[in-house]
C-alpha cells in the first residue's frame, strides 16, 4: 500500500503569476481545494512567466501534482499545497 509522506508543512497557494511558488522545490505537491468552488491551478517555468499552462479542480477535492522541482504554480482562489512523497 502506498503512503502519502508530508515533508513540508501544508500552505495557502499564492494566488497570482508574480508570487508562484515551487513550494521549497517539490517534486510533488498535495493540493487540497477546500474552497466550495472550483480552482484554477497554473504550473509556469518561472515566476511571472506568460506561458503558463492550468488544469481546473472541482470543489472539495484533493490532486497529487508532480512536477519538476523549478516548476512553479500559483491556484484562484488561494487553495492548499503541501510538498509530500510516496513510500510503500
Amino acid at each position: 500500500m502506498q503512503i502519502t509522506k508530508i515533508v513540508a508543512t501544508e500552505i495557502a497557494t499564492p494566488t497570482t503569476p508574480g508570487t508562484a511558488s515551487s513550494i521549497s522545490q517539490a517534486t510533488c505537491v498535495r493540493l487540497h481545494n477546500n474552497t466550495g468552488g472550483i480552482a484554477t491551478v497554473g504550473i509556469s517555468t518561472f515566476v511571472g512567466a506568460a506561458s503558463s499552462v492550468f488544469f481546473s479542480m472541482p470543489a472539495n477535492s484533493v490532486e497529487f501534482l508532480a512536477k519538476l522541482p523549478t516548476d512553479v504554480f500559483y491556484t484562484t482562489p488561494a487553495i492548499k499545497a503541501a510538498k509530500v512523497g510516496f513510500t510503500n
